[in-house]
C-alpha cells in the first residue's frame, strides 16, 4: 500500500495501517449522521461482475470494508445486496446494521435477523414486520426521514447501487470511499448511482492509495 495523492508516501508514512489513513473527523450534520459511501467498481464503473462485487474486490479491498466497520455505527444497506453478498450479524462490536427494503419481504430465520443489533428501514404503509424496524415515506423509503431516526453519528452505506442512487437523489453522501478496480468487466452491469436523476454534486479529492493496480480513493463533499 502507498499513498500517491495528497502527496507521494515519505518514509515516515511508511507501514501506516488502513485505520490511521481512514480515521479522520466525519462532523455529524445537524438533522441526520454523516452517510459514507464505500463502494468497488470497475474500470468501465460497473459495481458488480457475474452478479455480486466480490469478483471486483482484492484483499487489502476486503480488509477497507472491515476497517471502515469499525469507524461507523451502522452499515445500510439495500435488501437486495445483503441477500446476494450474504450479509450476516455484525461482527464489529456496537455495530449494528439497517437493511432498506419496500417490501420487508425476507426469510426471518436467516442468520442476519437473528442479531439484535439489525433492523429493517421501511415505508410506513410496508407490511408488519418480526424484527426491530423504522419507517419513513409511503410507497418507498424516505431515506432522508429514515436517517434523521438512527441514533447514530456516522452511516456506512455499501450499495448496491440503487440504493446509492436513492442517496444521491436526496443529497445525502457526505463520502465516497470508492475502490477502483483495475478490470475492465463489460456487460450490462449497474452504475455507482443507479436510478438518480440527473444532478451535479461536487465532490472534493482526500486521498489516493495504490494497490496491486488498485485505487483507493477517497471523496468528501465539497462545502
Amino acid at each position: 500500500m502507498r499513498r500517491l495523492f495528497p502527496h507521494a508516501a515519505t518514509a515516515d508514512d511508511e507501514g501506516l495501517t488502513l485505520r490511521e489513513y481512514y480515521d479522520v473527523p466525519r462532523p455529524r450534520p445537524v438533522d441526520r449522521p454523516w452517510v459514507a459511501l464505500c463502494m468497488v467498481t470497475g474500470l468501465d464503473g460497473s459495481t458488480v461482475m457475474g452478479g455480486t462485487s466480490r469478483a471486483l474486490s482484492n484483499p487489502v479491498d476486503q480488509e477497507l470494508l472491515l476497517t471502515l466497520r469499525t469507524l461507523v455505527d451502522v452499515v445500510l444497506v439495500g435488501a437486495e445486496t445483503a441477500r446476494k453478498e450474504g450479509y450476516g450479524p455484525p461482527r464489529t462490536p456496537n455495530l449494528r446494521v439497517a437493511v432498506v427494503s419496500r417490501t420487508g419481504n425476507f426469510d426471518f430465520s436467516q442468520p442476519i435477523w437473528q442479531s439484535d443489533r439489525s433492523l429493517l428501514v421501511l415505508p410506513e404503509d410496508a407490511p408488519e414486520v418480526p424484527v426491530p424496524s423504522i419507517r419513513a415515506g409511503r410507497g418507498g423509503v424516505d431515506l432522508a426521514a429514515a436517517l434523521a431516526q438512527l441514533d447514530a453519528d456516522v452511516v456506512q452505506a455499501e450499495g448496491g447501487a440503487s440504493l446509492n442512487g436513492l442517496l444521491a437523489a436526496a443529497d445525502l453522501i457526505d463520502e465516497l470511499n470508492l475502490t477502483i478496480s483495475p478490470q475492465l468487466t463489460g456487460g450490462d452491469g449497474p452504475r455507482l448511482t443507479l436510478g438518480a436523476p440527473p444532478l451535479s454534486s461536487r465532490m472534493t479529492l482526500a486521498h489516493v492509495l495504490e494497490d496491486d493496480g488498485f485505487l483507493f480513493t477517497r471523496y468528501v463533499r465539497a462545502r
